[in-house]
């Protein structure tokens, strides 16, 4: 790059590595490229975030230079550090920073948010592979890398720092701050947060403008190491990266002063230019000194060695045909397990594993064991962020709870997360505690997530099975399990396959199908043995997989038996009776099909009279077959 020793305010010189620091003149030409490229980005899409990116390429510049180290040949190095950019619609930025380090040409730059393009507007691992996660959902990005610092610090026993780059705007989310407290409470001092305050959100200012000092207090306050800074000074923000660098015991967050649209006078620090291409781009470049095509240097870290984790042969807990057990029993004991047999298995807790069971794989293996108290967004943000390091994660909390968690269940799937999610308690069968305690949404939120599996077992040794499964699945994969005990019906050596369901009862004279899972599995059972004490034969499926569901079991109980009776402990919307339907979507006729589901507004009472009262107990499901039989006959 232009510039030798004497034509900066500071010499080249080197650093302990042996790398060639850049002087102030090339740091400061280096961020010019950056800004450059992203204009030149936008433009060529006619679209994107320019000013976003312009006010945070002296930052990237300094970091990409003189302190990342990074291997973008083997993105997978155990060694290197870890960039997040958590405000993610400043792409174009990340996007001229691959170009500057030679991972991309400039070819490919331009093709930014074009059909096919790898640029996609806001970045994503499933296209590039140094993208540690997938943002633009603001607010997750800081959340994700307390999970990564996280592995690095406690799993992987890396010195490799995790480096994310935010905006001001995004101080607003809740998780930011639930981030920053599991990060100060776990004394990650490998996390390092550059928050680009440039005074202008979307629609205009942001709440605390350019006080730096209202940002430094809040993060003071959760037990952070602050720096304040010029973001446009590149020797300061070079002396504060040292200083984040040397700092032990807590994270450091380093708050820099910058301007939207820095460095081109009809955009700089002005309202209305966001989201948006550069009125005049050419005069815009010319503005800025023009194209340059610098490359950088990125410090490439030691060749890391890979982590190897123990594999044992799995032994699962068994139980016999009539015991009594909660699944969510069953599940703390098959995780455990799991834990035994497979070293790369990592436990989350929203401080209810003695509800959830996650506390005995705690107790077994506490140095995998992450508890992440009454956070939600954080215990699925974590999750995320230690299964990109290539861990196991499993995340367990009331089925209720991960509502509120939902946004980051979906940035997940955007990211191809492979992280396995548990949710108790679910329905009205939980009893007395009321419906803030039910899951009942909760097969209806994980079915629509793209590349879901979606998994509701009956027993124990169901659950044990599938718990085991799951780890062997790609993508988001969920588990629901049951606060109540409830029969053990299959043997310990039965195989679920995912996908599949099992038929409990069936004959050559059922005249419909009743259709159930978890705790509606046993009231189905019960109906059918009462129905057939009257002379009326059903078949009773147990759809265990509700996503992906076994499609040819359901359209064989069509064909055979003409009506499917559904029966969930779930609202009516998106459930099981929903999963049921989408497997005659093919074009071929509908069965008559109906559907029992929780449609009241459940209070307190005993799972029994919570089952009653929905009309999803064995009473109801027997006096509904009985009435759909009789008007059969008549018709």
């Amino acid at each position: 790059m232009g510039g030798g020793p004497g034509s900066g305010r500071r010499p080249t010189v080197s650093d302990p590595h042996g790398r060639r620091l850049m002087n102030t003149a090339e740091l400061s030409e280096l961020g010019q490229q950056l800004r450059v490229d992203s204009v030149r980005a936008a433009q060529a899409a006619n679209s994107g975030h320019p000013t976003s990116s312009m006010s945070a390429a002296d930052l990237m510049a300094v970091l990409l230079a003189n302190h990342l180290r990074y291997d973008f040949e083997r993105p997978d190095n155990p060694a290197s550090d870890h960039f997040i950019l958590s405000k993610g619609h400043a792409s174009p930025l990340l996007y001229s920073a691959y170009k500057a380090a030679g991972a991309i040409d400039d070819g490919e730059l331009l093709t930014f948010r074009k059909l096919g393009s790898r640029l996609e507007g806001h970045p994503t691992p499933r296209r590039l592979p140094w993208v540690e996660t997938a943002t633009g959902s603001l607010g997750q990005g800081l959340p994700v890398g307390v999970g990564v610092a996280l592995a690095a610090k406690r799993l992987d026993h890396s010195d490799s720092r995790v480096w994310v780059l935010c905006g001001d705007s995004e101080m607003a989310e809740g998780s930011v701050w639930e981030a920053a407290e599991t990060a100060a409470y776990e004394n990650l001092d490998n996390l390092i947060v550059i928050v680009d305050v440039n005074r202008l959100g979307q629609r205009g200012p942001t709440r605390h403008g350019h006080d730096l000092d209202a940002y430094a207090r809040r993060f003071q306050g959760f037990g952070w190491h602050t720096i304040e800074v010029d973001g446009h000074d590149v020797d300061a923000v070079d002396r504060a990266y040292g200083e984040a660098r040397s700092t032990t015991g807590q994270p450091t967050a380093i708050l820099a002063r910058t301007l939207k649209g820095k460095g081109v006078a009809a955009v700089e620090d002005r309202e209305g230019q966001h989201g948006k291409p550069l009125p005049d781009a050419d005069e815009a470049i010319e503005e800025l000194g023009g194209r340059r095509d610098a490359r950088v240097h990125v410090a490439e870290p030691p060749t890391g060695t890979p982590r190897r984790t123990a594999t044992e042969p799995l032994s699962l807990p068994r139980w016999d045909v009539g015991d009594e057990v909660a699944t969510r029993d069953a599940f703390g004991g098959a995780l455990a397990a799991l834990g035994n047999a497979r070293g790369e298995v990592v436990v989350l807790d929203g401080e209810v594993g003695d509800s959830t069971r996650t506390e005995q794989f705690g107790k077994e293996h506490p140095d995998r064991f992450f508890e992440t108290y009454i956070a939600e967004q954080q215990m699925v943000a974590s999750a995320v962020g230690i299964a990109s390091r290539g861990w196991l994660p499993y995340a367990a909390t009331f089925a209720a709870f991960l509502t509120r968690a939902y946004d980051f269940v979906r940035m997940a799937a955007i990211s191809g997360a492979g992280i396995n999610l548990v949710g108790s308690h679910a329905g009205v069968a939980i009893g007395e505690d009321g419906p803030s305690q039910m899951g009942l949404e909760d097969l209806a939120m994980f079915r629509s997530v793209y590349g879901s599996t979606v998994l509701y077992p009956c027993d124990a040794n169901q659950t044990a099975r599938l718990t085991a499964a799951m780890a062997d699945l790609k993508d988001i994969r969920y588990l629901r399990t049951s606060r109540g005990k409830t029969p053990v019906i299959y043997g310990p050596d039965e195989e679920f396959p995912i996908g599949g369901s099992k038929v409990l009862r069936s004959s050559g004279e059922d005249r419909l199908t009743i259709v159930a899972a978890g705790v509606t599995v046993p009231e189905a059972l019960t109906a059918a043995d009462r129905l057939a004490e009257d002379g009326i034969r059903v078949r009773v499926i147990d759809l265990y997989s509700v996503k992906p569901v076994d499609v040819e079991t359901l359209r064989r109980a069509a064909e055979d038996t003409g009506c499917l009776v559904t029966v969930e402990d779930h609202h009516e919307e998106g459930g099981i009776g929903d999963a049921v339907v989408e497997a005659f979507t093919d074009g071929r006729p509908v069965p008559r099909l109906v559907r029992l589901a929780v449609r009241v507004m459940p209070g307190s009472a005993t799972p029994e009279e919570q089952l009653h009262e929905a009309g999803i107990d064995a009473a109801n499901i027997t006096a509904t077959a009985k009435l759909l039989v009789e008007e059969a006959m008549v018709s």
